[in-house]
């Protein structure tokens, strides 16, 4: 490894070839000298802060830290690395989107390191593997007396309760609902604002009558917040009472699905939901079609 010099102004072109012939004179940050785990630090500290979410890349980033990969340099790590870690990971049964999410966080990693770091010489190794097939989309729906079993073993834990019960009649993803804030509800006109949603989007959510007095029976509190538990606490308070319940393979995203599928059935056509669930097109819900097939018959004569 070259030794590092102290400045010096006014260094010659050949005094300079001649160090670096040498080996004397330092070229900076070289991929056979920098770890995997000294980009995700940097990337941690300059990148991830100003992304949207930016607390679960901290998350993935923080795991990725832990792994033996990120001791090694960069200069040896190469695609089938990452493809032995994919294996493990699948068989673990780790779902294939979240497989595909830490290795999206990498690749990115890759592309801003060649591009903007000046280590011009590095491979994307992540572009050289096969990303996990995506499982076929998920259409868990409630069965009868689960809602009831649901609410029961929420009883002692009040906000998640009511968080899950406006889930239910809203469509709002989790990230959506834990942001809701007070001065963006009309209560007199039934809606509330979503200045920034997952497409970088706002949008306005229309309150039925169960939603308005759900939000109404909340407790204000100083943090201008509707609710102040952490989104992944949610999560997890679902999981716990999902266990408690004895309901099975039932997450808290399947709500927003439950969510369109109920908005569907009470006649609502595709741009009434788009315009209440944020979808962003047709293909979308495209899925939910099925559900109006008896009354599509019926127009058919």
């Amino acid at each position: 490894m070259a030794r590092k010099l102290p400045h010096r102004i006014g260094l010659g072109k050949s005094n300079l070839k001649s160090q670096i012939n040498l080996g004397i004179y330092d070229l900076g940050p070289q991929p056979e000298d920098t770890t995997l785990g000294e980009l995700l630090h940097r990337y941690l500290e300059n990148i991830t802060p100003y992304k949207k979410g930016f607390e679960n890349e901290t998350y993935r980033i923080n795991a990725w830290l832990r792994h033996p990969l990120a001791k090694r340099t960069i200069s040896t790590i190469r695609g089938p690395d990452f493809a032995t870690w994919r294996d493990k990971r699948l068989k673990s049964g780790v779902g294939a989107s979240t497989i595909r999410k830490d290795l999206s966080i990498v690749s990115n990693l890759y592309n801003i390191a060649k591009t903007e770091w000046g280590f011009e010489t590095i491979v994307n190794p992540i572009q050289s593997i096969r990303a996990p097939k995506l499982p076929r989309g998920r259409d868990r729906r409630l069965f009868s007396g689960e809602f009831q079993k649901l609410m029961g073993a929420l009883e002692e834990t009040h906000e998640i309760k009511v968080v899950v019960q406006l889930a239910l009649e809203t469509g709002m993803r989790r990230a959506e609902l834990m942001s809701i804030e007070w001065r963006n509800i009309d209560l007199e006109n039934r809606f509330l604002i979503l200045p920034d949603t997952k497409n970088g989007e706002s949008r306005a959510v229309p309150l039925s009558s169960k939603a308005l007095c759900l939000i109404q029976g909340v407790a204000r509190n100083s943090t201008g917040s509707v609710f102040v538990s952490k989104p992944n606490s949610v999560s997890q308070g679902f999981i716990r009472a999902c266990k408690r319940a004895g309901l099975e393979d039932l997450r808290l995203h399947d709500l927003r699905h439950e969510a369109t599928s109920r908005f569907f059935e009470l006649g609502l056509n595709t741009m009434e939901v788009s315009a209440i669930t944020g979808h962003k097109t047709l293909s979308m819900l495209k899925r939910y079609t099925h559900l109006k097939a008896k009354d599509l018959a019926l127009k058919l004569g």
